[in-house]
């Protein structure tokens, strides 16, 4: 008798882990030098796929652009290799001899890996070579619309991992796909970690599961255009990252806010780029379109290009328009233009100073997406320290294209395509994860002193050998704010010493 669909999808879990566990428990022996030979040869089988990978992408989901997603593609294999070749994550990774302590990495075991389907192939490769390089298997969970490109991609992995001699079932992907076997990865006891990418809701039952899990939340991210600012720099990097795959990356930019003393130079300068700024009535056929009935992204404007959104929203935009632009005042869950927004469409606020604008940044950072990314264009460091401080999120971003400077591509944050939000944003990291995250440390510690010793460097007279002690200390006219004070004084020398 034939099991139905989604228990055969929950046996296929069961089995994919079973056959995991006994792979990583083999991996585990392997030394740093074989590890990375194995994750080389998969990065190189992923960046001679990377053009065919990305058309793949996007023919079958219909979002962004390919040319864009090869650029991703190299993302996650060929720049995430580069930044992770070298990272000590096998065996002893550190040894202090002053201290006398050692640390020892240990694999989290399984990570279950939830792809999303805006990035689809370079998500898989970078979750592949970031649990493989921290010594553990993965165990792949397809988004149901991407799942011919996703298989593709493992299928790629698992061919060059053969080759380089990894166990059988070191690399694993769910090929039924259904939310019953998502759910029982991610609560099957022997799964480490899951690394969720994708969907609030999606990340808030990674967390539910029982299991650790490193998940990130909705990206929201305004752009503050301060007076001191290269406008038109500013608005290239901004033009360039929203149109980037046609705003997939959930670290693009979704706001302008700019200072009531250059905003006309402002808007001039986006029109000039490509922005066409909507009318009133035009932005409130739009503003139907961004949100779904239950207030969240309608999924139809996902990725889409401006072309296809105009025409879907009923209205005619000028030819070479690249993004589309409301001007906006009033921040909340009942306004569309200030939430997030995966495609070619920005909000654009006007503010009287900078002090108001980080204001504004904040609201619209609270209303959606505090924890994740925000960007600044400016040259008065002063005014970006301070946006440093305030802000509620684990990236501020300076003169750079937020969707590639985000994941890594344009600054000196590790490359990623999973971005903590930290505790404002319900994530139990604020970093780009890379191997660092996966896997644990096991410390070694020798003993630096004696008891004689602590109490030598309180003050205290020996204790003589079988006495208690609270007769000790009664016998010896010490009160309670007595032994209060050389506890004290015992873990100041303990600290001192160490």
């Amino acid at each position: 008798m034939a099991l139905d669909r989604d228990l055969q999808s929950i046996q296929e879990v069961r089995d994919l882990i079973a056959k995991a566990k006994v792979a990583q428990k083999e991996y585990a022996t392997w030394d740093q030098a074989r590890v990375d030979v194995l994750v080389k040869a998969i990065a190189d089988a992923c960046i001679a796929k990377v053009e065919p990978l990305a058309k793949m992408a996007v023919e079958e989901t219909g979002f962004g652009i390919w040319q864009d997603k090869v650029i991703k593609n190299l993302l996650g294999s060929k720049i995430t290799y580069e930044y992770i070749k070298d990272m000590k994550t096998v065996g002893v990774i550190r040894e202090d001899k002053e201290k006398k302590l050692m640390e020892v990495a240990v694999p989290v075991g399984i990570v279950a890996a939830l792809i999303p389907s805006t990035n689809p192939t370079s998500t898989t490769m970078y979750k592949t070579l970031i649990s493989l390089k921290a010594g553990n298997a993965i165990i792949v969970s397809p988004h149901p619309n991407a799942k011919k490109c996703i298989l593709e991609t493992v299928r790629i992995i698992q061919e060059a991992a053969k080759k380089a001699g990894a166990p059988d079932g070191l690399i694993g992907c769910v090929e039924t796909t259904t939310m019953q076997a998502t759910d029982a990865l991610m609560k099957h006891p022997d799964t480490g970690i899951i690394l969720a990418t994708g969907g609030s809701a999606m990340v808030k039952a990674a967390y539910s599961s029982g299991n650790p899990a490193l998940g990130v939340g909705p990206g929201n991210g305004p752009s503050f255009i301060e007076r001191s600012a290269d406008i038109p720099a500013a608005v290239k990097h901004i033009m360039d990252s929203k149109t980037f795959d046609n705003g997939t990356i959930c670290a693009s930019e979704q706001s302008i806010v700019t200072e009531s003393c250059i905003a006309d130079k402002v808007k001039e300068e986006v029109k000039r780029q490509g922005g066409y700024f909507l009318n009133e009535e035009q932005s409130k056929k739009l503003e139907k379109m961004i949100m779904r009935a239950n207030n969240t992204m309608n999924p139809a404007i996902v990725g889409k290009s401006v072309q296809t959104i105009a025409r879907m929203a009923g209205i005619t935009v000028p030819e070479g328009t690249r993004v589309l632009v409301s001007e906006q005042t009033e921040v909340g869950p009942k306004h569309p233009y200030s939430r997030e927004k995966l495609c070619p469409i920005l909000a654009f606020f006007v503010e009287p100073d900078w002090e108001k604008a980080c204001e504004k940044s904040i609201q619209i950072l609270q209303n959606e997406g505090a924890g994740h990314t925000m960007t600044i264009h400016s040259q008065n460091e002063a005014v970006i320290r301070e946006f440093a401080l305030k802000k509620p999120v684990s990236r501020l971003l300076v003169n750079t294209p937020g969707a590639l400077g985000g994941v890594g591509a344009t600054t000196g944050l590790a490359p990623a395509l999973t971005l903590g939000c930290g505790a404002v944003g319900g994530s139990a990291t604020s970093d780009n994860i890379s191997p660092l995250n996966l896997f644990n440390i096991r410390r070694v510690a020798w003993g630096l002193c004696e008891l004689d010793d602590l109490r030598a460097q309180a003050g205290m007279a020996q204790q003589p050998a079988g006495c208690a002690s609270g007769s000790c200390a009664a016998g010896a006219g010490l009160n309670s704010s007595d032994v209060e004070r050389i506890t004290r004084e015992i873990l100041a020398a303990v600290l001192k010493k160490n």
